[in-house]
């Protein structure tokens, strides 16, 4: 009998054993996140694959995914813009990558920041996180200390800090190996690049920035939300007019007065339109064209787009 008992219990204290160790991998499993790359490397070239290699060294589990590689080189803006179109359809706790990085070298500062959505972003902090910050809000910033966080070997290394020194960051952290917390120092503040934030000044007018041309159409895309627009009291089922006014740095390049559709198809070829766009925020397109070229329209923080309810 007591024989039985012990055999019993060594069968009970074996199965808790054996729990406990497929609870702790489950956590280990579920610590683990995403790794998402955006840069302005191109695919030509070993950039790329020299990141993914770094954080596959870090973790050979870790699944690795792709926004874009093809970010205008230099472009900031774009980044910033890139980013705060993708993140919120990711789970929370997936660690994006981002570099498009011109002060690369330089005392510019690399940093993590956890948004109010639950993400993490890996970035120099040169403006990239504007578009970010506005659409989403900063919970949390922290400065990479790279005495730490940094490849190991790569310290005489300074024109490739997205493989030393964020992919790195990022793999470690999107595997679990270090917290946020290990990141480095808590930063009060981001550099945000200045920009016309979306903004009725009056009953009729609505100020905005041009953030966006799509690929390839030509589609120019606003930071102007469709709940703020509604309030001009403007019906797309009708399309009534809207007055357009685009300026970039100050210079007047379009001044139109275009129809408010549902969609392209609501005009005949080659006519202009105001619309909502997939992201519900208000943009311009040519029904099978490219308004962009038509109207010589580019992004950026200095370019400035006011609407305005055209008069009956």
């Amino acid at each position: 009998m007591k024989k039985e008992f012990k055999i019993k219990a060594i069968i009970f204290i074996f199965g808790i054993m054996i729990f406990m160790n497929c609870s702790d991998e489950g956590k280990i499993k579920s610590d683990k996140h995403a790794l998402v790359f955006q840069t302005d490397f191109g695919l030509e070239e070993r950039f790329v694959a020299s990141m993914k290699g770094v954080a596959l060294s870090v973790d050979s589990e870790l699944e690795l995914y792709d926004i874009t590689h093809l970010i205008e080189p230099f472009n900031i803006w774009q980044a910033s813009y890139t980013l705060a179109g993708t993140i919120e359809y990711w789970p929370k706790g997936t660690v994006f990558v981002s570099v498009v990085d011109p002060g690369v070298g330089t005392n510019r500062k690399s940093v993590v920041v956890k948004t109010k959505s639950g993400h993490f972003i890996v970035t120099p902090d040169n403006g990239a996180l504007t578009l970010v910050a506005e659409k989403f809000g900063i919970a949390e910033i922290r400065q990479i200390d790279e005495t730490v966080n940094r490849r190991p070997g790569s310290e005489n290394s300074h024109t490739f800090h997205g493989r030393d020194v964020y992919a790195y960051t990022g793999a470690r952290l999107a595997a679990g190996i270090i917290s946020f917390e290990s990141v480095g120092a808590l930063q009060t503040e981001i550099i945000s690049l200045p920009h016309q934030p979306a903004q009725k000044t009056n009953t009729s007018s609505i100020h905005g920035t041009i953030i966006h041309v799509e690929a390839p159409f030509g589609n120019i895309v606003t930071n102007i939300p469709l709940n703020l627009f509604n309030e001009l009291e403007i019906d797309p089922e009708i399309k009534q007019n809207v007055s357009v006014e685009i300026h970039a740095q100050g210079d007047l390049i379009v001044e139109q007065s275009l129809p408010y559709v549902l969609s392209f198809g609501h005009v005949e070829s080659g006519k202009a339109v105001v619309y909502s766009d997939s992201q519900q925020t208000i943009g311009l397109a040519i029904n099978e064209g490219n308004f962009s070229k038509t109207f010589h329209v580019q992004a950026g923080a200095d370019w400035r787009i006011t609407f305005k309810k055209a008069a009956e």
